[in-house]
């Protein structure tokens, strides 16, 4: 079953970090109405579900903003794009966003939930040797229980496409915007909010609560 699946992020940074960070073309983030509120979202075209990632709209504008520095993240919805930014265009619409029916139980895909043992294996998985220049570089922070899964979502393509959220369980929600993955020097990965020269790096998107689509319930 064909279907749409719509997943609110903790804030409008989250939104902004994913539709923009470490992309080289900007992600398309549509302005639409949603529970009876204006909402921005963006996402990803699974299978059988299109995935919305949405966060409340509060000003308007023509493209997100995003710049990092500093230690700093600066996102913002803005009318032209004179600054030096990351900018992802917004595209307005009056009436809804597709005519697939919206599901939030039981979407098209569900992802299977797999446990990997640390967070250097969870970054060394985002590598994929047949797309090795096509690299996804999202984590996603799902809220579950009393603690948070930090997850990476990967494909096995067969007769049909099955999905898995690959996560580490940890403690307390991650309160920097990157993980920072120190493979070269043999270290674990750890949270940062700022870049270093010679060190990969991964953005986390935090889901405000959790959702179904992720397999955990």
């Amino acid at each position: 079953m064909q279907s749409q699946c719509f997943v609110e992020l903790k804030s409008f940074s989250d939104l902004a970090r994913f539709v923009c960070a470490f992309r080289e073309y900007p992600l398309r983030v549509y302005s639409h109405e949603l529970n009876g509120m204006r909402v921005l979202s963006s996402g990803l075209t699974l299978a059988n579900t299109l995935l919305l990632f949405y966060t409340p709209m509060t000003k308007s504008g023509r493209y997100i903003s995003y710049n990092s520095t500093g230690g700093k993240e600066f996102c913002d919805v803005v009318e032209s794009t004179k600054n030096i930014s990351t900018y992802a265009p917004i595209i307005y619409f009056e009436t809804q966003i597709s005519s697939l029916p919206t599901e939030t139980e039981n979407p098209g895909d569900k992802f299977h939930p797999i446990r990997v043992k640390d967070l250097g294996s969870l970054a060394r998985l985002t590598y994929d040797p047949e797309l090795p220049d096509d690299t996804n570089l999202a984590l996603y922070a799902v809220p579950h229980n009393s603690s948070w899964l930090i997850g990476y979502i990967t494909s096995l393509d067969m007769d049909e496409t099955f999905y898995q959220f690959n996560f580490v369980e940890t403690d307390s929600e991650p309160i920097k915007p990157f993980l920072k993955y120190q493979g070269h020097e043999g270290k674990e990965p750890e949270f940062a909010d700022n870049f270093e020269h010679g060190f990969s790096y991964l953005s986390v998107i935090k889901i405000k609560n959790e959702h179904p689509i992720f397999g955990l319930r």
